[in-house]
């Protein structure tokens, strides 16, 4: 997310960018403790090795604009309010802040762009919502029908108008407001290499201040 009042959407590329000098004090985003930026910073140690991705978590954190706290909405709020510029921040958080919506804010709504990075490479780190049935689970039969439930068109719906966000099924309709977003490309990693990747990225993230 990016303050279209302080930010040109040209000046926006990729996650690797952001650690670099032109963005001293100008990021807001959560804590080290959260599974969204464990999953993010597993990812680029996919992409760019352990090395590079420590160094990238070190610039990363010199440009914090302000010690994390809160969760997402929080780091949205802080780029609206002048506080920050960008936001590292999950796109569905904001349509919370649109109009008709639970927390209906415009002054936090209206500032604010989305900005999908890596476009001209891998693609944009996505988070997912998952299930699975463990190896001991006692109704194993009733949990494969829950799941293929949640990956039906209709369930589906649910999700992406509920929670605004993207559904797995085709031609589910989005929610208007994520729909105006438009398509974007995404990073194709196996969430199984992310999870793999998770405790070295929180050895990065501590050895790089990241609190």
């Amino acid at each position: 997310m990016y303050n279209q009042n302080r930010v040109n959407e040209d000046e926006l590329s990729t996650y690797e960018a952001l650690a670099n000098q032109e963005w001293q004090n100008r990021l807001a985003v959560r804590s080290s403790n959260n599974v969204y930026n464990q999953s993010l910073v597993a990812s680029l140690i996919e992409h760019l090795g352990k090395s590079e991705t420590q160094e990238w978590c070190r610039g990363l954190v010199e440009n914090f604009a302000r010690p994390p706290r809160g969760g997402d909405m929080a780091q949205i709020k802080a780029a609206a309010s002048g506080m920050a510029d960008v936001a590292i921040a999950n796109y569905y958080y904001l349509t919370r802040f649109a109009p008709g919506r639970q927390a209906e804010n415009p002054e936090v709504f209206n500032p604010i762009e989305v900005f999908f990075p890596n476009q001209q490479g891998r693609g944009t780190h996505v988070n997912i919502s998952g299930g699975g049935v463990i190896k001991t689970a006692p109704n194993r039969d009733a949990a494969i029908q829950f799941l293929e439930y949640l990956a039906s068109p209709s369930a589906q719906a649910i999700f992406a108008q509920s929670n605004s966000e993207y559904p797995v099924v085709p031609n589910v309709p989005l929610d208007p407001i994520v729909a105006r977003l438009g398509d974007f490309k995404e990073d194709s990693l196996n969430v199984a290499v992310l999870g793999g990747n998770n405790p070295e990225a929180v050895r990065i993230m501590n050895r790089a201040g990241w609190q």
